[in-house]
């Protein structure tokens, strides 16, 4: 019996791109679904239209299957209407004046509108629509199968998995405390949801009937290996392609994953409002110790204006620089030479068995 992940993906390996929010790239996504895995792409605050220009140019750069991410809504997020951004811009304010910015005047939406977002995905019809922070309503899973498109569902704990696989999600992946960039935690608080990969996977393979796919920690043959051992159907790894020249990190970004280490990742709210890890610098550090966090997406707006600039300028201190707790172990710079570690790792019987 074929590998379920592989079945249900038409894919040739069980390897998932992790979906990067602001740092994915046409380039990356591509070259992994062309290496037989699943390229991923993030559509974090794109709007329908520009949804539908980026599914075009991955369906241009590949043939194979690739799938697009977006987050749900929580319930907990702000509109302008809602909150007093006066406190938190001034605390920014040495982080604007550093990225060469002026502080933004407060806009009409933080957000696209995810009901907008998740219809450009359903028309634009992509081989899998991934989900973070929830659940997919009853009525996107029945468009989806409709348009056939898989959706796959990610939790933090054995509570969300179930609700997933209850709600009609062809697979999880199931994302332990290692992982960088947001917890994607919807049912409990992001802080009460921290379980590691060796004791989250196999009660999530145990919990649910549909393939599991696991992501934190993963960056070589040896994780892959284990995540199996585990259970696991498959892996998704985001840091050690973030590491790679395709992705769109910065020189900076992929120059800090390089030297981090095991201890150099820390979890914070400072940079979005939610809770995400990464490595410390300087706008991290100003920003914790301001101590003035806005709510979610009101930070992560504010600080994405002098991100933004600081990207353009390449300066690696005012960026969220997003890492998993084995940063350490990507050391490879070609997408090509990680794809070939992790698929080292894939049991024989992963595949044909």
């Amino acid at each position: 019996m074929k590998n379920a992940l592989v079945q249900l993906l038409g894919i040739d390996r069980p390897i998932v791109l992790g979906p990067f929010g602001g740092l994915s790239s046409i380039e990356l996504t591509a070259a992994v679904s062309e290496f037989g895995g699943l390229g991923s792409y993030g559509l974090y605050g794109y709007t329908p239209e520009r949804i539908h220009d980026t599914v075009a140019a991955l369906r241009a750069a590949t043939a194979r299957p690739f799938a697009v991410n977006l987050w749900l809504p929580v319930g907990d997020e702000v509109v302008p209407a809602d909150v007093d951004l006066g406190p938190s811009l001034a605390a920014m304010a040495p982080l604007y004046a550093a990225a060469g910015v002026e502080a933004p005047a407060s806009p009409e939406l933080f957000l696209p509108d995810v009901e907008a977002q998740l219809e450009a995905v359903l028309d634009a019809a992509p081989a899998v629509l991934s989900v973070v922070f929830g659940v997919p309503s009853a009525e996107v899973v029945e468009r989806a199968r409709g348009r056939g498109i898989r959706i796959v569902g990610t939790a933090t704990s054995v509570a969300e998995a179930r609700a997933l696989a209850e709600g009609g999600v062809d697979a999880v992946v199931a994302t332990g405390f290692e992982a960088g960039g947001h917890r994607v935690s919807f049912l409990r608080r992001a802080e009460d949801s921290l379980v590691g990969n060796l004791a989250l996977v196999p009660q999530v393979v145990d919990a649910v009937d549909v393939p599991v796919i696991a992501a934190g920690g993963i960056a070589d043959r040896r994780g892959v290996a284990a995540a199996f051992a585990l259970g696991a159907s498959g892996v998704q790894v985001g840091t050690a392609f973030l590491r790679t020249t395709e992705s769109a990190a910065t020189a900076g970004h992929r120059a800090a994953i390089a030297a981090a280490g095991e201890t150099d990742t820390v979890l914070t709210r400072a940079m979005s409002g939610r809770l995400a890890r990464g490595i410390p610098n300087r706008a991290m550090r100003a920003l914790e110790t301001a101590g003035i966090i806005a709510p979610f997406p009101a930070q992560n707006w504010a600080t994405g204006v002098f991100r933004a600039a600081a990207t353009a300028r390449g300066d690696a201190d005012l960026v969220s620089l997003w890492a998993g707790q084995a940063a350490g172990l990507s050391t490879r710079e070609r997408a090509a030479d990680v794809f070939a570690e992790l698929a080292a790792g894939v049991p024989q019987e992963g595949n044909d068995t």
